[in-house]
């Protein structure tokens, strides 16, 4: 059996964006304004289908235990914890950067974009590597409650 549908098309969906951001950086350096307000839309867009995706499948699925060997399971539990608080970090800055460049407050949306978009490249990738280690590397363990996956009882 392959690697699962959904995890993958939301794993797509953050590098996409991870992508995006990068071209948006791109063009606002070349001040290109209208472009990088698309394209940075567009990169917020493919974040939260990913969310939307992650969090469907949590409620009616469920989350994947690592599946990897016992001797990995804490390394991996630091990572996914690690990854966890980069999201909710980058989240929260991505709402308050996206809203500050719409409302014209460019003082702040130039001193949190560059911030902003680390902590999302950051993400993206440790986001990747959770997918690799749970569908790729390692055949994914039980597929159960988000507490019991995090904490692997």
């Amino acid at each position: 059996m392959g690697v699962p549908l959904l995890p993958t098309i939301s794993t797509f969906f953050i590098v996409l964006s991870a992508i995006l951001v990068a071209i948006g950086w791109g063009l606002i350096r070349k001040k290109k304004i209208e472009a990088h307000k698309k394209t940075m839309l567009a990169a917020a867009v493919f974040a939260v289908l990913f969310l939307i995706i992650y969090v469907s499948r949590t409620i009616f699925v469920g989350n994947t235990a690592f599946g990897g060997p016992d001797s990995l399971k804490v390394y991996y539990t630091i990572f996914l914890v690690f990854h966890i608080v980069l999201a909710t970090t980058s989240a929260v800055f991505g709402v308050v950067t996206i809203s500050a460049g719409l409302k014209n407050n460019l003082v702040r949306h130039r001193k949190l974009g560059p911030i902003t978009s680390v902590i999302w490249f950051f993400t993206a990738i440790t986001g990747v590597a959770v997918y690799l280690l749970l569908y790729v590397f390692y055949k994914g363990g039980e597929t159960t409650s988000a507490i019991k996956a995090i904490l692997g009882f």
